[in-house]
């Protein structure tokens, strides 16, 4: 069961959806009151936020004290592929860079409706190549994380790094990963009503607006019709109460049989992205939970 404070977090989001208005508002006030964890969490003073930008790419190092300078984590945020930024999710990336003792680099990637498919994926690469080639950081210092769109634009970089024969990174951290959009996942209509975040239509409208056309079985945009041999270590965390459960199920079941180290964590009648909601005893497992495993396999 949910802590009482988890459970006041559910209670915030029953509230959003039912006070969602009748006419969708435009992108830009989307993007301008995104709360991914139904409440603002400003990044702490004591954390420097430093602007990078390369091949047109913006990002930011975010350092919270004492972090060391030689091993990066790479936080690629969520928000369905057209919301999300430092503002909404650079607490949580603070909190992760400070409790594994790590940088952050924190791209912007592009978003949609402006430019879909693989333009995010395009970023994130970019800025791979950079941190890799630029700045001669080995790959087996740096770890990816991400979640839920983040989750599927960190998984399909892995492939394409895989299939290039290129170094892969020390390790993954998927949050609540978006991984199929076909949306066939079991879960999708199972737990129809336990998500207080998502209905199916909602999901399937997010994919279609990312995917504009493109094949939705592609790997680099459903990672999970992918070969996972030869990934990296992954560590998942999902709520039971997701739509998207199975999709992290799923790709549990098939790294394990190509032969990859995965920890799949699963929050009983937890939501969406329950890592980011600060001041609660399972965000704060989660984020110990993180922590531990980058400091393993980014020792």
């Amino acid at each position: 069961m949910p802590s009482p404070e988890m459970q006041e977090f559910i209670e915030l989001f029953v509230q959003q959806r039912a006070a969602r208005p009748a006419t969708r508002p435009s992108i830009e006030e989307l993007r301008a009151n995104f709360l991914p964890a139904a409440k603002r969490y400003d990044i702490p003073e004591d954390v420097r936020v430093t602007e990078v930008s390369h091949a047109g790419v913006p990002a930011h190092w975010v350092d919270a004290p004492g972090v060391a300078a030689d091993r990066v984590l790479v936080y690629v945020h969520g928000g369905g592929f057209s919301i999300g930024s430092l503002a909404s999710h650079g607490e949580f990336a603070a909190r992760l860079g400070r409790a594994a003792g790590v940088r952050v680099l924190f791209p912007e990637y592009r978003l949609v409706p402006e430019h879909p498919f693989p333009a995010a994926l395009e970023d994130v690469r970019a800025l791979w190549r950079w941190l890799r080639k630029e700045q001669g950081v080995p790959a087996s210092s740096i770890a990816l994380a991400g979640d839920s769109a983040g989750g599927d634009l960190i998984t399909a970089l892995q492939l394409e790094l895989r299939d290039a024969g290129a170094a892969l990174p020390a390790a993954a951290v998927l949050i609540s990963p978006v991984l199929d959009l076909t949306a066939s996942g079991a879960s999708v209509t199972e737990r129809d009503g336990q998500d207080v975040i998502f209905n199916p239509d909602m999901l399937r409208g997010i994919y279609a607006g990312y995917l504009s056309g493109a094949d939705p079985r592609n790997p680099a945009a459903s990672p999970l019709f992918g070969d996972f041999t030869g990934l990296p270590p992954q560590l998942i965390q999902v709520g039971t109460a997701e739509l998207i459960l199975s999709d992290s199920e799923r790709f549990a079941v098939a790294a394990q049989a190509a032969g990859v180290d995965v920890t799949l964590n699963v929050g009983a009648g937890l939501p969406h992205a329950y890592p980011l909601m600060r001041d609660t005893p399972e965000a704060a497992a989660a984020t110990e939970e993180i922590a531990a495993f980058l400091r393993k396999h980014l020792a």
